[in-house]
């Protein structure tokens, strides 16, 4: 049930968030303008008047906020090649937010890293450990390392690892060099939406589909597991304005988030159970017909026959997955499912062929009649009247929206199937396909319009078959699983800090490889465990363009902006190597020549998109989508599907169903505690973590979040410092602690990297394999202490 949060924990509202955001923005922008013109002093009293704009000399910049979430068009005011201000630019899907205004300090930081660093000491012991060296020296070293991994072992003896710290599409040329160089090692499973993957993409066909946009003509919308206010919060006013519209936001978290406490539905399932209360919900919209017969009949593959004694789709080609069969209530005969004029039966109930056959529907419905009130108290410990209410009412919405962006629920074991049974909740309700519905979003122009590769690849290029698991990183390199692992190349993330189990994981596998090399703008978790740190420019210092799947707006990149010291882009970095190996004709062009490359699919001119800086490829170029319009999904059948082959060929069910996990506060053990990871409102994973602009809005240590009883336990008080614990490792921060939490869950920030505090990533479940290849840090089992 909705309760009243308490008040021990500021909260900010979005408004206050963006104004807090451009009041610590202005602030660092005033420090910037110190000393720069020796005119300041004359300028005093017309400035106080508002005659005078102190920017008005500057030059402007604009560029993409690109680490995963909004990617905002920012514009940079430029003065003597430093920013000296950054706002929102003029074509944007929603404000810009606190994060953005940050690259202020983020571009001017003196943490920036300036020359290349090698290692000279011990890995894992800090920037003490290196030696800042000259460029010609870097590329020597890197040649050399190179070409001792193609001597001994081939190019698959190369790793290549980026991640969400920049969606651009220039920053990853180095992977396309590895490619070049005959195809390199990839690695498998993501620490974002891989729940999403494994569940999601086999029901609809495809996992990003604009439904944003949506949101504000929605009536009922539940965010499941997640945070919008601090993970989506430039849209958060979509949800507002729905609100305000009379519509109804339900949060389902142990947690009372910035998002619980605006919403007028709040519930608390255990950490990993939330597959079992949406087939609690999906019985009591069975069990009260509320269900939309017309929809699942047109538009999914529920009524399609399974054989009961292979207990696999029933086809009339074997080879052809599109031949489903269904029962024909008009002739009641076994038909096609996309024959004419047919009226498929949801059940064979009743029917001459109940004995041989069942629908995917009656699977479906048996799954959830397992889950009656009982059942669910039990497993979830969320009573009846609370979730059959929210049940209906979703049932009932004219227009109703499950969004799943980077929800804690399907970061658990089971959080594929998880995933897939809120898609079938929504199907079941007919709320795909239409004005103000919709299922997970997180998607952008590359969903709406064509984009290319900015790259020539090698299409002679044979990279290796087997990829090395995320989860299980330190085991495949120090196994030699995926075969010997000689050098690897990672940009554009932080996987020692990010990635579950970290200590024994990523830091020993880094740890295990003859040579690594990171490209980064600041010294991280991950540069600790490199061989050679390289820096490279920031945001406004360096030409790009982002077509990509996390905003519909297409922007340019700009470089306006010294970088510090000799950092350098990606691309040419790119281009000093591959030239040590004569392959520098596929990055030595102007950046224009691999941005037109980009754009000129969707029918954009360079020309036009440097004047505009950025086009909405959803008003300007696909303005009437709508995901899964008229109940069209992205399978080979055209329909939505229950039953899924795949699943059963990773050695899983067809339906998706609820497992436990085996780390979860239901099943005792060693450590008492459920562990769940919370996005903050100031970073994204750990990029603005480090800076002061962000840090000074929630403290300068990972907060540990406990309710208040699990608290007086320990004798832990609000403001003590703490450690969480288990066996795979301890994260230190300050206990906060409260009443608005289910007593036995324990929050942890995630995004704190090991050279500013320490990970929570020490601790979390590397579990392996999971269905989708799931992260599973919501399933993370813990103590904490206080310290001494």
């Amino acid at each position: 049930m909705k309760e009243q949060a308490n008040a021990a924990m500021p909260a900010l509202s979005r408004r206050a968030f963006v104004g807090t955001a451009a009041a610590a923005a202005g602030a660092v922008a005033a420090t910037s303008l110190a000393g720069c013109s020796p005119s300041d002093e004359k300028k005093g009293s017309k400035e106080e008047e508002g005659a005078a704009d102190p920017f008005a000399d500057c030059d402007t910049c604009y560029a993409c906020c690109s680490p995963e979430c909004q990617h905002h068009l920012l514009k940079a005011y430029v003065r003597d090649g430093k920013v000296v201000k950054v706002e929102g630019g003029e074509v944007n899907e929603s404000p810009a937010c606190a994060r953005g205004f940050a690259r202020v300090e983020m571009c001017n930081s003196d943490q920036r890293l300036t020359k290349p660093l090698k290692l000279v000491g011990e890995k894992g012991k800090g920037i003490d450990q290196y030696k800042e060296i000259e460029w010609d020296e870097a590329i020597d070293l890197i040649q050399e390392k190179i070409q001792y991994a193609l001597d001994n072992g081939g190019s698959n003896t190369m790793l290549y690892q980026g991640g969400s710290g920049n969606f651009s599409s220039l920053t990853g040329a180095f992977s396309t060099f590895i490619g070049w160089l005959g195809g390199g090692t990839s690695t498998a499973g993501n620490a974002c939406c891989a729940g999403i993957d494994g569940g999601l993409t086999p029901v609809f066909g495809k996992r990003t589909q604009l439904v944003r946009h949506q949101i504000a003509k929605s009536d009922y919308i539940i965010a499941w597991g997640n945070n919008p206010v601090n993970s989506m919060t430039g849209y958060f006013g979509r949800f507002q304005e729905m609100m305000d519209n009379g519509g109804t936001l339900c949060t389902i978290d142990p947690y009372y988030s910035e998002t619980a406490d605006k919403s007028q539905e709040w519930i608390q399932p255990w950490p990993g159970s939330d597959s079992a209360l949406s087939l609690g919900m999906i019985k009591v919209i069975l069990d009260e017909g509320l269900q939309k017969d017309d929809f699942l009949k047109a538009h999914t593959t529920a009524p399609c026959l399974i054989d009961k004694a292979t207990g696999a789709s029933f086809l009339a080609k074997a080879d052809d997955e599109t031949s489903y069969q269904v029962i024909d209530s008009k002739t009641n005969q076994i038909v096609a499912h996309d024959a004419s004029g047919v009226d498929p039966l949801l059940t064979t109930e009743g029917t001459d062929f109940a004995d041989k056959y069942v629908t995917e529907f009656d699977l479906v419905k048996a799954e959830a009649a397992k889950w009656d009130a009982d059942a669910v108290k039990a497993e979830t410990d969320v009573d009846f009247d609370d979730y059959a209410r929210i049940a209906r009412d979703y049932a009932k919405a004219k227009h109703g929206m499950i969004i799943q962006n980077m929800g804690g629920y399907q970061r658990t074991e089971n959080g594929s199937f998880a995933t897939a049974i809120q898609c079938y909740m929504a199907l079941i309700c007919g709320h795909v396909g239409h004005e103000g519905d919709g299922v997970y979003d997180a998607t952008g122009s590359a969903s709406l319009v064509k984009s290319g590769s900015a790259f020539e690849a090698n299409p002679d290029a044979k990279p290796n078959e087997k990829k090395i698991p995320t989860y299980k990183f330190g085991d495949y390199v120090v196994d030699e699983t995926a075969g010997k692992i000689n050098f690897a190349w990672i940009t554009c993330g932080n996987p020692v800090a990010q990635l579950p189990n970290s200590n024994d994981n990523w830091k020993k596998g880094l740890a295990n490889i003859p040579f690594v090399v990171k490209v980064d703008m600041f010294f991280n978790s991950t540069c600790m465990w490199s061989d050679l740190v390289l820096p490279v420019t920031a945001l406004f210092e360096t030409p790009n363009v982002t077509h990509s799947v996390r905003s519909t707006i297409i922007q340019i990149s700009e470089a306006k902006v010294t970088p510090p010291g000799e950092a350098k882009s990606d691309l040419e970095i790119t281009r000093m190597v591959a030239e040590r190996f004569g392959l520098d004709k596929y990055f030595n062009e102007d950046p224009d020549v691999y941005i037109k490359r980009v754009i000129e699919p969707a029918g954009i001119t360079l020309e036009d998109l440097k004047e505009r800086k950025g086009i909405d490829a959803l008003t300007e170029l696909n303005p009437d989508f709508i995901a899964y319009k008229d109940g069209e999904f992205l399978t080979k059948t055209k329909k939505a599907q229950f039953f899924n082959k795949t699943w059963v060929d990773a050695g899983y069910e067809g339906i998706a169903c609820h497992h436990r996990p085996q780390e979860s506060i239901l099943n005792g053990g060693k450590y008492p505690l459920a562990s769940v990871q919370r996005k903050t409102r100031n970073q994204v994973h750990t990029t603005f973590k480090n800076l002061e602009t962000m840090l000074c809005m929630d403290g300068h240590k990972p907060t540990i979040t406990i309710n208040a009883e699990d608290a007086a336990e320990r004798g832990i008080a609000t403001g003590d410092a703490v450690t969480a614990f288990n066996d795979r490792g301890e994260h230190y921060g300050v206990a906060y602690v409260t009443t608005h939490l289910k007593k036995g869950v324990v929050v942890l920030e995630n995004g704190w990297d090991d050279v500013w505090a320490t990970s929570s990533s020490n601790l979390t479940n590397n579990a392996y394999p999971t269905l989708g290849s799931v992260h599973c840090c919501n399933s993370t089992m813990i103590d904490v202490k206080k310290e001494a």
